[in-house]
């Protein structure tokens, strides 16, 4: 697969999986009592990041869908951020507070498809002179 073909199907990805997130955290973090208990222990902090992140993935998503060369840069910091926040969030259950198992899935996942995009998209995504 050619790296504008990729690049097109990982903005794709990207721009469902903002919109699927945002719904989600949303629904979570609005969606009241019934809606948060379905969410169990979920870390506020993660909880809210993930949603905020959702719009992030779809803007990051349009700009590589559209070749532009600052969805790279976009990209790169989402996988940054999300490494921070994984931190903290390691942090916080090495602390003992509560937490759900599938946190650290949704984590890693988040992590490693943006630092995927990124390295494409650098790499896809050259300025011209």
């Amino acid at each position: 697969m050619n790296t504008s073909r990729l690049l097109r199907t990982l903005a794709a990805v990207a721009i469902a999986f903002g919109v699927l997130t945002v719904f989600s955290g949303g629904r979570a973090l609005f969606g009241g009592t019934e809606a948060r208990a379905a969410v169990g222990n979920a870390v506020d902090f993660v909880l809210w990041f993930n949603f905020l992140a959702g719009f992030a993935y779809v803007f990051s998503g349009v700009g590589l869908w559209r070749g532009r060369r600052w969805a790279a840069r976009a990209a790169s910091l989402l996988a940054l951020v999300t490494a921070l926040v994984a931190g903290a969030f390691a942090a916080h259950v090495a602390g003992g507070g509560a937490y759900e198992t599938r946190t650290v899935g949704a984590l890693a996942l988040r992590l490693l498809f943006w630092g995927l995009v990124a390295i494409v998209a650098l790499r896809g995504l050259k300025p011209t002179h």
